[in-house]
């Protein structure tokens, strides 16, 4: 019904991401959030996302679906790089659990039109639309010498909304201001890894654990943009690593188990799957 194979389900069952209960003959039921779940799954891989990617998305929907169906009924797309519900009239990503507005704006011919109060519509001032670009350009802490890295720190993470680029520029100039500021390294390092910068996305968490010392966020970060890059010996590492800091890291434990048992070190995957299970249950 869905279109997944019986090795990807299985993967899911195994993973704890559907938990199927059994009928009389053995056979598996599912619930309403797992087949949520499958439906989403197969959604993302279609969109060409990242396996990891993928994960931290269907383990951020699973926790946050209701136990039943709503009687506006659920959907579930792929938008960008996020799952996005529809439910009824309302839009939401369950990663963040913002709301999104539906309405689109158009601007004919690339321009906005003002009317003032003195003015008929008829005689409108008109205006060159403004372009994300020239909005940070605008209003950009970067280039003014008494700004500190937490406002610029703060401006980076508005423009994420609307230019990458300049988010990325502004979090490097966080960075410039104040080599120790963790977070800054742990946003310029995702957005670098979404945009597909893998190897520049590595330098700048090694750069971070550098100067900011040991730091799971850091390392599980790390981890995962090497697992991208085919690097399952590094990335093990750096999840270990992401555990001596934070023990109940369950995602770290997940992943662990995920790269222990395609090595075939089946005791240390066991040992990895029962503490994401006994984790995911404390929740």
């Amino acid at each position: 019904m869905l279109g997944l194979s019986r090795a990807v389900l299985a993967g899911m069952i195994a993973a704890g991401f559907v938990t199927p209960g059994r009928g009389p003959r053995r056979e598996y039921r599912f619930t309403f959030q797992d087949l949520v779940v499958l439906r989403a799954a197969q959604g993302l891989s279609q969109a060409s996302l990242s396996a990891s990617r993928i994960r931290r998305q269907l383990k951020t929907l699973r926790a946050k679906l209701p136990e039943r169906m709503p009687l506006a009924g659920l959907r579930i797309a792929a938008v960008g790089d996020a799952v996005v519900v529809s439910e009824g009239s309302r839009q939401w990503r369950p990663d963040t659990g913002q709301y999104l507005l539906q309405f689109e704006v158009g601007a004919p011919g690339g321009r906005i039109a003002f009317a003032s109060q003195d003015e008929s519509p008829a005689a409108p001032h008109e205006l060159p639309a403004a372009t994300p670009a020239s909005l940070s350009r605008s209003r950009s802490l970067r280039g003014e010498p008494g700004a500190t890295a937490a406002a610029i720190f703060a401006e980076a993470i508005e423009l994420e909304r609307t230019d990458a680029a300049a988010a990325i520029a502004a979090y490097r100039a966080a960075i410039e201001r104040d080599p120790r500021h963790r977070d800054a390294y742990v946003n310029l390092g995702r957005l670098l890894h979404e945009r597909g910068a893998l190897e520049e996305a590595v330098r700048v968490y090694r750069q971070g654990l550098g100067e900011c010392g040991t730091d799971a966020t850091l390392h599980y970060n790390l981890a995962v943009v090497e697992e991208d890059l085919g690097r399952p010996a590094e990335a093990i590492e750096d999840y270990r690593r992401a555990l001596r800091d934070a023990p109940d890291l369950a995602d770290a434990h997940f992943n662990l188990a995920r790269l222990y048992e395609a090595g075939g070190m089946q005791q240390e995957a066991l040992r990895h799957w029962s503490a994401y299970r006994k984790l995911v249950r404390r929740r």
